[in-house]
């Protein structure tokens, strides 16, 4: 990380209770550029992850709406001096900037093989919220998106402190109800071809569900009948 990363150029909010440090992710092979917030809080006790859309300056505007929580927070507590902070600070930081260039080079990889399993072309969906609910903590507000198969796919992480080093990270398949997470290492057309699998056998499992359901019901519209003696 070099001194045009920017590490501790900060946006203070207020000097007094809180202070938001940006850190820009350019050149990105998805996402071309994000901007992680490191924003704390003293009178609230807290030091929270956020990731948006570009390449955002120090002291920018920023909504709550365009912020995606990432839990992946700063722990600088070890820190005995202002010096052991800032060298804290710049190795968690670039932990984080290293997640985020790997899942995204990633992310990136998987489209073509997300096209040729679908039969569609795949979109960029830049959505802070999404329709599906995911199993794992989004690490960037992008996913792909086969919209005719209503199938997703995104970067997820595991939460914990940057302290204790760079978050797990993996890749999530979701089609509607059904939602399973990879290793981010895996090919991605062999991840794709074992999630076919899990959706058919999850296809056959509700048509089952579904038509145990029916018998059910047929058979209570039964005891309905002239002849069913009400009990009670």
């Amino acid at each position: 990380m070099t001194d045009a990363d920017d590490l501790l150029q900060r946006a203070l909010i207020d000097a007094g209770s809180s202070a938001a440090v940006a850190l820009k992710v350019s050149d990105l092979a998805l996402a071309e550029a994000l901007t992680v917030i490191f924003h704390g809080r003293r009178d609230l006790g807290t030091l929270q992850t956020y990731v948006a859309h570009g390449g955002r300056a120090a002291g920018s505007a920023v909504g709550a709406s365009e912020l995606l929580r990432v839990p992946c927070d700063l722990d600088l507590a070890e820190a005995h001096s202002r010096d052991e902070a800032e060298e804290l600070y710049a190795e968690q930081a670039r932990a984080l900037r290293d997640a985020i260039v790997a899942a995204d080079t990633v992310l990136a990889v998987w489209a073509a093989p997300l096209a040729a399993a679908t039969g569609s072309d795949v979109a960029v969906d830049r959505s802070i919220e999404l329709d599906v609910k995911l199993p794992a903590h989004r690490l960037m507000p992008l996913a792909l998106s086969a919209p005719e198969r209503r199938m997703l796919v995104a970067a997820v992480c595991g939460a914990r402190t940057l302290s204790q080093g760079p978050p797990p990270l993996g890749i999530v398949c979701a089609q509607q109800d059904l939602v399973h997470v990879y290793p981010l290492s895996d090919d991605p057309a062999s991840c794709l071809e074992d999630f076919e699998q899990r959706a058919a056998a999850h296809a056959r499992r509700t048509a089952q569900r579904l038509d145990h359901q029916e018998a059910s019901v047929m058979r209570f519209l039964e005891l309905n009948g002239d002849d069913f003696q009400p009990t009670g």
